[in-house]
């Protein structure tokens, strides 16, 4: 739970000095690469309420990115080590989320469309996740006998809940307002985000009942839901695959960005029963990620 402390107030500090400024800055020497200006989020008078909205919102985007990582390090690394990584890191997602977010961006000069963070937040903590706990090495003994089981079930279900609602917020609000035709963009969102996390738990709790010997496993439960709901927000990601294919399709369509509700149903499981079935591939291959 510190960790998550130092991601706000060390990554949010970064953010702030020049974590906007290389994704959000349009002055001069902004490129498709990287963003220039805005540092330390100054700002002209004509331009106080976009720009303070826009970073206090995509500051929660770059601290997030990080804080997926967090778990991923559980229980092998030093508070004062992570407190360094949390300031560095903000960095590794502010270059992606130009390349998706600001005007500049090349994946945006593509018409390429990410709502709410597919690629610079998920994508992102989950890569730099995977080459943490690589370079960390295993817990010790995590892979004998001897391991102790999940400390708190209660403690993971409480946390899973915190996540659930709280990705209503994150997928809906990332429509970045509900004027004009926006709110209908937000109302569509949320409806195929919890439409989408019932398939996912209903395949957690059905593959842990058919698999565990008639028993419901709590890890399953809350990797399927969360494997559920990050599957219905990489899905906003899947237009850049249209516009390779079908370049014209996508600059008309580029605002049907959200699934119908039998999508996300149907979205919402695969994503689940990915997580379920690549769960022993994971232990097979001995990489110790705490929190899936």
């Amino acid at each position: 739970m510190v960790k998550n402390v130092a991601d706000v107030v060390f990554g949010g500090f970064s953010y702030w000095l020049a974590g906007y400024s290389f994704s959000f800055g349009n002055d001069d020497m902004a490129n498709q690469f990287c963003g220039w200006g805005n540092f330390m989020v100054m700002a002209h008078r004509n331009d106080t309420g976009w720009l303070y909205s826009k970073f206090f919102f995509q500051a929660s985007f770059a601290t997030t990115s990080t804080t997926i990582v967090s778990g991923a390090m559980a229980e092998r690394t030093k508070l004062e080590s992570y407190m360094l990584f949390s300031f560095f890191n903000t960095f590794i997602f502010c270059f992606p989320a130009h390349w998706m977010w600001a005007e500049e961006g090349f994946l945006y000069e593509m018409s390429c469309m990410d709502i709410a963070g597919a690629g610079p937040v998920h994508l992102v903590g989950g890569t730099t996740g995977m080459v943490a706990t690589l370079m960390l090495k295993p817990r010790r003994h995590r892979f004998s006998d001897s391991f102790p089981q999940m400390g708190s079930p209660t403690n993971a279900l409480l946390g899973m809940f915190m996540l659930w609602w709280g990705w209503l917020g994150f997928n809906c609000g990332s429509t970045f307002g509900i004027s004009g035709e926006k709110w209908k963009l937000a109302a569509r969102s949320a409806v195929s985000t919890i439409i989408a996390s019932m398939g996912g738990g209903m395949v957690g709790m059905i593959f842990s009942y058919l698999t565990r010997r008639r028993k419901f496993h709590i890890s399953l439960i809350v990797n399927s839901i969360l494997a559920s709901l990050v599957a219905i927000t990489v899905y906003k990601n899947g237009k850049v695959i249209h516009y390779l294919f079908y370049p014209n399709f996508i600059k008309n369509a580029a605002m049907c960005a959200l699934a119908e509700p039998w999508q996300g149903f149907l979205i919402g499981v695969v994503g689940a029963l990915l997580a379920c079935l690549t769960e022993n591939v994971v232990l097979k291959l001995q990489i110790d990620d705490p929190v899936g």
